[in-house]
C-alpha cells in the first residue's frame, strides 16, 4: 500500500504540546510513519504513513490532547 499523508486536528497551544505529539509518532518511524509534519499556528499534524488512519489517530491520542481526524491529503 502506498504511503498517504493523514491530515489530524490536534489541541495544540506550545511547542511543548506539538514535541510530545511528535515523540509519539517517531515512534512509528520505520513501522509505517514516514513524515510527521506539524503545523502549530494551524494546530495541524501531517503523517505520511502506510498504517491506518485509526491506529495513527490512538496513537497520537495518548499524548492525551483532543484529536480530530480530518482525511486524506491529496
Amino acid at each position: 500500500m502506498a504511503a498517504q499523508v493523514h491530515e489530524f486536528k490536534v489541541a495544540m497551544t506550545c511547542t511543548g504540546c506539538s514535541s510530545s505529539v511528535e515523540k509519539v509518532l517517531e515512534k512509528l518511524k520505520g513501522q509505517g510513519v514516514e513524515n510527521v509534519e506539524i503545523l502549530l499556528e494551524d494546530k495541524t499534524v501531517l503523517v505520511t504513513s502506510t498504517l491506518p488512519a485509526d491506529q495513527l489517530l490512538a496513537t497520537i491520542k495518548k499524548t492525551g490532547k483532543e484529536t480530530t481526524y480530518v482525511g486524506v491529503k491529496q
